[in-house]
């Protein structure tokens, strides 16, 4: 992406940022996952916070789920296969806004190397200077998926009935963002 006179080129704060998500598990809860490690790039119009273009790759090798055995499970060759498939990714196609700090935002999300259509709602969650004086703007997205959707089918049929893990996945995007440094001429 690159930043016109009416455009400005925000780079995603890895550090400050990060994608949840919660799935269900033995038919009884729910757990829930991160992936720590993401980078990409926001297109923002002068004027307004609201995004008008918005690119993501995600780390896969970064899901952690607080239990080590099931975050190296999910790194396999059975849900993620991170050794072929190293990146989640996902571009925007087009971003509506909705009024004040809301918008929604549509685009192609590849897992596993399957790229489909997805829809998040999302907000400006806030915007200001921080202590040293950069400029920084905070967003949070929701979606939900079905992984089958993306070739991500392993499952466990349980005893009593019912499945192992649920095929909807629920996701939250906490992203902050600053200036991308201006390109190399």
């Amino acid at each position: 992406m690159t930043a016109t006179a009416t455009t400005r080129t925000y780079a995603i704060d890895s550090a400050h940022s990060s994608v949840h998500f919660s799935v269900r598990h033995l038919m009884i809860s729910k757990v829930r996952g991160t992936f720590d490690k993401l980078s990409g790039t926001i297109g923002l119009p002068a004027g307004s916070n609201i995004p008008t273009a918005i690119d993501v790759t995600v780390d896969a090798a970064s899901i952690g789920t607080r239990e080590p055995q099931r975050d190296t499970h999910l790194r396999s060759a059975d849900f993620l296969d991170v050794e072929h498939y190293p990146t989640l990714n996902f571009v925007s196609t087009s971003v509506t806004p909705k009024g004040g700090d809301d918008f929604v935002v549509t685009g192609q999300l590849e897992i596993h190397g399957t790229k489909r259509e997805v829809t998040l709602k999302g907000s400006v969650s806030g915007a200001g200077k921080d202590p040293w004086g950069n400029d920084r703007v905070g967003y949070e997205a929701t979606a939900k998926i079905n992984r089958k959707d993306f070739g991500l089918t392993w499952n466990q049929a349980l005893e009593a009935g019912g499945v192992a893990i649920g095929d909807e996945l629920d996701i939250t995007i906490d992203v902050e963002a600053i200036p991308a440094p201006p390109a190399a001429a």
